[in-house]
């Protein structure tokens, strides 16, 4: 899978601006605050219909405009595809082909992409809402339903949530109510909490190996999805439907007395152990940069898997981040079977002949000259 081209208007800084890619590396390069994540972020918002930095659409529209737009056209095994996303004050609207999906969730998904940003270092150490966001956007790229499951569990929970406010406060008394709102949420809580563990336990066994090898074969990682509901790793979905109704029930007044939802998906975590160490703990910064990286990766890998072509590869500013050993790995990983975009400020550090051989852009005050 590639993007052959890219066209944006009204985008953050960019006013007007189409480019074509190459296939292979491609390589936006310029100093900051010129836009170079500002096209990162376009390529991944066309994706995903949504930021992975900022949860406002309006942030994405250019200064005292109606809308932005982002259009491109990706190649893929199945054939060509035709993407549009018009993001305006009213919402989004996406097309493939020129045809307008009505949900979001079947738009998501015709285009891949793992985007690995400095603040994706900090997966393994950082908080559990992060490892959750991480989980969520990449089992929806590779399952639609997923998307609108979850989508349906945070409506009920936003429900459920000011219903047990208001039980709280005394102003609502019917427990029936309550009883409606935690089946519904049960079932989704159920689906979503077993694909997760499936999704994790694929992304296990490609990062393992990953990471024995990133490490010179001196450590082993395993991946532990942590529900919040005390379930074994081979429980069905009928057990698990069974054992959030039995911690929902036992829940129910410390719910009520604290006014919100206790349990669910909304609190898991995952924890990365390397050696039977919890690495967020007790690991070094880098034995946690050795694990992103090797997540990273395994992404790459378990997409591909799943539906036969990799997807893109967004490698905002995080080269300089890594070391040259990391970085040597990571680049020589995707030679020659992922389409890449690197921002950066230099290419003078980055010691690889992938980047001599790139396509690269130069960006200045939200203009583009492509490529040199």
């Amino acid at each position: 899978m590639f993007l052959t081209n890219l066209t944006l208007t009204n985008y953050r800084n960019y006013e007007y601006e189409t480019l074509n890619f190459s296939e292979g590396v491609n390589v936006i390069l310029g100093e900051n605050a010129q836009g170079k994540t500002n096209m990162m972020e376009a390529i991944y918002v066309l994706a995903m219909a949504k930021s992975h930095r900022t949860s406002n659409d309006k942030d994405l529209i250019r200064w005292n405009e109606e809308y932005a737009k982002i259009e491109g056209r990706a190649e893929k095994r199945s054939g060509s595809l035709a993407l549009e996303l018009l993001i305006s004050k009213k919402g989004k609207k996406a097309r493939c082909n020129h045809i307008e999906q009505q949900r979001l969730s079947q738009y998501v998904g015709h285009l891949n992409v793992v985007m690995f940003a400095p603040e994706d270092l900090n997966l393994v150490k950082g908080s559990p809402q992060m490892r959750r966001r991480f989980v969520d956007m990449e089992i929806g790229q590779v399952s639609p339903v997923y998307i609108h499951d979850l989508s349906q569990y945070q409506k009920l929970l936003q429900q459920r949530n000011h219903y047990l406010k208001m039980m709280q406060a005394r102003e609502r008394s019917d427990e029936a109510v309550l009883d409606v709102l935690t089946e519904q949420l049960v079932l989704l809580a159920a689906k979503i909490t077993l694909r997760r563990r499936q999704f994790l336990s694929l992304l296990e066994q490609w990062a393992t190996p990953i990471h024995y090898e990133i490490s010179r074969g001196a450590e082993q990682l395993c991946i532990r999805y942590e529900p919040s509901v005390d379930v074994s790793e081979k429980a069905e979905l009928s057990r698990i439907v069974e054992a959030y109704s039995e911690t929902f029930a036992a829940m129910r007044e410390r719910e009520v007395q604290r006014g919100t939802t206790l349990v669910g998906p909304h609190r898991d975590d995952i924890t990365f152990f390397v050696n039977g160490k919890n690495v967020q703990t007790f690991g070094s910064q880098g034995q946690q940069r050795t694990t992103a990286l090797a997540v990273k990766l395994a992404e790459l890998e378990l997409i591909f898997s799943e539906l036969g072509d990799y997807p893109i590869l967004l490698l905002d500013d995080v080269l300089s981040e890594l070391d040259d050993f990391r970085q040597t790995h990571l680049l020589d990983a995707i030679r020659k079977k992922v389409q890449t975009f690197v921002t950066t400020t230099s290419i003078d550090g980055i010691k690889h002949d992938i980047i001599q051989e790139a396509a690269i852009y130069r960006v200045r005050s939200g203009s583009v000259t492509a490529p040199f």
